[in-house]
């Protein structure tokens, strides 16, 4: 059961202090990002950043599509899992035919962003599967795990990785 927050700059509140929010990324910045750039010798990105009307039109078409497989879905029901990624080396750079990015992000890493549903498992447990609109079964997880067809499924990762691009306008 997810608890409710009274607070403020609580959980569902869509707002965070500015001093948690440093804190949290100069976190990452010093032991995660500094580990990654010196194990893999690079530079890696720090940050990713989206358009609005993409995540928008992201959105709707997850509400779309699973509306379609599950009627009986409410909004509540949908959400989003952003999965780390990393983008191949450039030696391996042809995977990436498909999903045309530019070769700089080569080895860095992204996000990917996946559609969920909620179910109720046979136990009364409730979980958030990753799920896959154009199968019949949406649930991509158990999909692959009963030897499913692989399908195209909705997901998203066209986002401006930083760096490469400049963070001149990037206040964290």
């Amino acid at each position: 059961m997810e608890a409710e927050s009274t607070n403020e700059y609580g959980p569902k509140s869509g707002r965070m202090s500015n001093g948690l929010i440093k804190t949290l990324i100069e976190n990452y910045r010093q032991n995660h990002l500094s580990a990654i750039n010196e194990t893999l010798g690079i530079q890696d990105a720090h940050s990713i950043w989206f358009d609005l009307p993409k995540l928008k039109k992201f959105i709707a078409m997850i509400e779309e599509e699973a509306m379609k497989k599950t009627p009986d879905a409410t909004e509540e029901d949908l959400g989003i899992r952003f999965y780390y990624a990393a983008y191949p080396k450039l030696e391996n750079w042809n995977i990436m035919e498909s999903h045309p990015v530019s070769e700089e992000y080569a080895g860095r890493h992204t996000l990917v962003m996946i559609p969920t549903v909620k179910k109720t498992d046979e136990e009364g447990e409730i979980h958030h599967y990753d799920f896959n609109t154009l199968d019949q079964s949406i649930n991509l997880a158990l999909t692959a795990r009963r030897g499913g067809k692989e399908e195209d499924p909705i997901g998203e990762n066209n986002g401006q990785l930083i760096p490469p691009s400049n963070p001149i306008a990037e206040y964290f």
